[in-house]
């Protein structure tokens, strides 16, 4: 599959501070990839140097096998950043037709409101006039607008409402489906889950994981099986004798059994004649992947 971006050995430095350290990884086409970290991690770094508004210190960033300054690459990429600024006087349509006439093939208005939501009010409205939720949904449409190959979010969904949210990821969901490569950054680790195919995990500048999210949750320890029984106690004096349980709890009158292998414990189960009932795997979240893993990378420095 085609090579969309690549990073090489990518640090950048701010005075004394690395910011990115050392970074490589490369997106193939198609993908949709979520750049998850802590504040500070190098996140919106990372995406600005794609984007080509900062340069790195030291190593090569590639986009489409050319240097993302290059008007050949701008013409493929579209972006929608945290903070939304919109120029002021033009109205909302007056200045999308402005926009898309930068682009050798751009959305149509009618593909654009289709996509975004945009509503007949929210075209007529000037840019200075407009709400927040109304900014967001321009600045999407703006993303949208040259028919990029290569779309970059950082926390896209900042401010907006259920409606909006769901609506913007069912649209991720229909470019991906066409072959778009989508890169976003969120602080919201259920919309990686459910949106992305694969997650970069930065922390401090480097990046500590990469992975699809249920490799990655299945780098937690925190992996559980759970159930209902007739006997508690039976149940506890029998499981807790086995080294493959890590910690066994009581809660909302289910028995919780932590451990790093839920095979051999459901086998148990069994094996122990504990009379369980309404027995469940659990997976663990990637929330609880993502403290887990930057706190050992934070105690391993």
């Amino acid at each position: 599959m085609t090579e969309i971006v690549r990073i090489q050995h990518v640090t950048k430095t701010f005075q004394d501070k690395k910011a990115v350290n050392n970074v490589s990884f490369s997106i193939k086409k198609g993908e949709v990839i979520a750049i998850l970290g802590p504040n500070g991690a190098g996140k919106t770094t990372t995406i600005s140097m794609l984007l080509g508004l900062l340069h790195p210190t030291s190593g090569s960033i590639q986009l489409f096998g050319l240097n993302p300054s290059e008007k050949k690459v701008r013409e493929k990429i579209g972006t929608m950043l945290q903070e939304v600024s919109v120029m002021n006087g033009l109205k909302s349509k007056e200045l999308l037709e402005l926009i898309r006439n930068y682009y050798p093939n751009p959305l149509s208005l009618k593909e654009l409101i289709q996509l975004t939501g945009l509503t007949d009010t929210d075209l007529r409205t000037r840019a200075e006039k407009l709400s927040g939720g109304q900014k967001r949904r321009l600045s999407f449409a703006l993303a949208l607008s040259g028919n990029p190959d290569l779309i970059m979010f950082d926390e896209p969904t900042v401010g907006m409402d259920i409606t909006s949210r769901n609506r913007f990821w069912k649209t991720i969901k229909q470019l991906a489906a066409q072959g778009k490569t989508i890169i976003f950054t969120t602080h919201y680790l259920q919309e990686a889950d459910d949106v992305a195919e694969r997650i970069l995990l930065f922390h401090n500048g480097s990046i500590i994981a990469d992975g699809t999210p249920a490799e990655i949750k299945a780098r937690i320890a925190k992996q559980a099986v759970s159930f209902t029984t007739n006997d508690p106690f039976q149940a506890f004096e029998k499981l807790n004798q086995h080294s493959v349980v890590t910690n066994i709890y009581q809660k909302n009158e289910r028995i919780i059994v932590q451990t790093g292998d839920t095979d051999a414990v459901l086998a148990l189960l069994f094996e122990e004649k504990v009379g369980a009932q309404q027995i469940q795997i659990e997976n663990g979240k990637l929330e609880e992947a993502f403290e887990q893993l930057t706190n050992n990378h934070q105690e391993a420095m």
